[in-house]
């Protein structure tokens, strides 16, 4: 299954990563409507962490044996057949946020505006390539399969 790798060598904490994922999730796919007009504002699904020169983004890893899947207690998070990828349908999530605890990357995160949801990296489902990697300018962000 491809994935989405990181090399913190070459990642500037530009934060562009970050910043085309929310407006990817967004409604309006457009970034000045997607920060000021919307409401409830989107989640980026990727997090840029910083310490000191080093910096990485982080995002669901979509584990082989996904412990969030598990603990879902609705079935809301699952595996697409077709990709592999860890999905949450946010139609069956009831924001008990097991998953949130369970991740062992911490990388899944609470949208408590509006229904109150688990927001987690879907590889921008139905996408050739995620956006966060495709919009990065120093190619910190690769998909790839390894």
């Amino acid at each position: 299954m491809r994935r989405i790798y990181i090399n913190e060598d070459y990642c500037i904490g530009c934060r562009l990563c970050e910043i085309y994922c929310l407006v990817q999730h967004s409604h309006s796919q457009k970034i000045i409507k997607a920060y000021k007009e919307e409401l409830p504002r989107p989640l980026a699904r990727v997090l840029v962490e910083e310490q000191g020169y080093l910096s990485f983004a982080l995002q669901c890893r979509h584990c082989e044996d996904a412990p969030c899947i598990e603990a879902c207690i609705t079935g809301a998070i699952g595996r697409d057949s077709n990709t592999g990828a860890v999905l949450c349908d946010e139609n069956r999530c009831v924001g008990c946020w097991m998953c949130i605890m369970i991740c062992p990357f911490g990388v899944i995160n609470m949208n408590t505006e509006g229904k109150k949801v688990a927001s987690k990296c879907d590889l921008c489902y139905g996408e050739e390539e995620p956006v966060c990697v495709k919009n990065c300018p120093n190619e910190a962000l690769v998909y790839e399969e390894r």
